[in-house]
């Protein structure tokens, strides 16, 4: 068997090369994939050969890598990266059969340097009896960085090829040392053919619910509604419809017996990966796009998969600040509110707060002139534009301020009727500076009609 028991020799033959030293794994062909009646219908479902493999044609063409790879006659390692139930492990298994006996499959969960090192010494001596090692980890995202420098020798000189599968970013998860020695290949979402066509073959086929004098009927609505639950998730759709066909007592798998056996969609998302930097990158960009359903549509996936709140309250008031500032003042004060309400009242309460602040947020006039204005004056305070505080703006809250000039000559605003006064504020060298360019939206627009005025009004311009 494998190292992990994350796949099992149910014929319990082991391969020719079953004595290798720690691995333990060599096997024949995908008999390391292989379901047994007992096993869930999704992994009695998993496609033998090619021609079962549903989507991912964009990899699979002639001539593309990953088809030479199933075919037998590829070289090159590969990084399989995709969603969940998308034929990541599918795609080894087909590489496992093409590769002939020598293969092995650890699972980043369940081993450590020592089985790697095991592994791939026990490939060394396989490879000089001319027998190639086929080396699957699955979730190598959760390989640390100790784990994946001590595969990079053997990828580089092909002791071993390299399948490895993540549902995580590999420019994130992967060191840069195996990327670049590795083929990456994006696997996609299936679409809702793809889906429809994986529920139809297991409800016909005898590894599927046609079986032990068995037949079922899956409804158009159902499966509609099946498809629609998986989110391009083959494997997701397949429980799902084992769960239906468990309640379908007829055999009809209908749309009540669907809803009832199916609470609702698991929302794809994983608050450290992908789909957390994803998701909130798409809702602001709603936000700040003002497409306010597209806003609440992401709000509520982040809802769902379990964010946590204030992580979403604290992007909404940066955001408040970032691209409504002053054309609606009122935006930040929303946010604030809204986030002081969730660590009140938690969920799902807080999801109310949460919803009104991004509708406010959304459907506010737009303007980037807050951070453009503090930036901008970042930049010259980096630049070294710091020049001395005027004398007369200096505390003289102390005794002997004034002996030296500190705040001697300062003139207070409110003296003047017009509660603005000639005077020099900002330091010496930078009587040109304009940070703050207002706009001309919502609430901005009337400062835009002033603002200038109190510059010229202020430095006598």
């Amino acid at each position: 068997m494998t190292q992990g028991g994350l796949f099992t020799d149910p014929a319990g033959t082991g391969g020719a090369d079953s004595n290798q030293a720690g691995a333990s794994a060599a096997s024949r062909g995908t008999a390391f994939f292989d379901a047994g009646a007992a096993a869930p219908l999704a992994a009695r479902m998993r496609p033998r050969t090619l021609d079962e493999l549903v989507g991912q044609q964009h990899l699979l063409g002639p001539g593309r890598p990953l088809r030479r790879l199933v075919e037998g006659s590829g070289e090159a390692s590969v990084i399989l990266y995709g969603p969940p139930g998308t034929g990541k492990t599918t795609i080894a298994s087909l590489i496992a059969g093409a590769m002939g006996q020598n293969f092995v499959g650890l699972s980043a969960l369940s081993s450590g340097v020592k089985q790697v090192r095991e592994v791939l010494e026990a490939a060394k001596q396989d490879l000089v009896r001319g027998q190639r090692t086929v080396l699957f980890i699955d979730e190598v995202h959760r390989f640390s960085k100790t784990q994946q420098d001590a595969l990079l020798a053997a990828v580089e000189n092909r002791t071993v090829l390299l399948v490895a599968a993540t549902t995580e970013n590999p420019s994130f998860s992967v060191v840069a040392p195996l990327l670049s020695r590795s083929l990456l290949l994006r696997l996609e979402s299936l679409d809702d053919a793809d889906i429809a066509t994986v529920l139809d073959r297991a409800v016909a086929d005898e590894r599927g619910l046609n079986r032990d004098g068995k037949t079922f009927k899956l409804d158009d609505e159902a499966r509609d509604q099946l498809v629609l639950l998986a989110g391009g998730d083959a494997r997701r759709a397949l429980t799902y419809l084992e769960a239906a066909s468990e309640g379908a007592e007829d055999g009809k798998i209908s749309l009540d017996v669907v809803q009832n056996s199916v609470d609702r969609a698991v929302v794809r998302y994983d608050r450290d990966g992908d789909q957390h930097y994803d998701v909130i990158s798409a809702f602001i960009k709603s936000i700040r796009g003002s497409d306010v359903d597209a806003a609440l549509h992401y709000l509520a996936r982040m809802i769902e998969a379990g964010e946590d709140p204030r992580f979403i309250a604290r992007r909404l008031v940066i955001h408040a600040s970032e691209d409504i500032g002053m054309a609606d003042p009122t935006a930040l004060q929303t946010a604030m509110a809204a986030a002081e309400a969730v660590q009140f009242i938690g969920l799902p309460e807080g999801r109310l707060p949460l919803a009104q602040a991004t509708i406010h947020l959304a459907t506010a006039p737009k303007s980037p002139s807050v951070i453009k204005a503090i930036d901008a004056a970042l930049a010259d305070v980096r630049a070294g534009y710091a020049g001395a505080v005027p004398p007369h703006l200096r505390d003289g809250h102390y005794e002997g301020a004034k002996k030296i000039g500190h705040a001697v000559g300062y003139l207070y605003p409110h003296d003047d009727p017009r509660g603005v006064v000639e005077q020099r504020y900002i330091p010496e060298g930078l009587d040109e500076a304009r940070y703050y360019t207002p706009t001309d939206h919502g609430a901005e627009k009337r400062i835009q009609s002033y603002a200038d005025r109190l510059r010229q009004m202020v430095r006598g311009q």
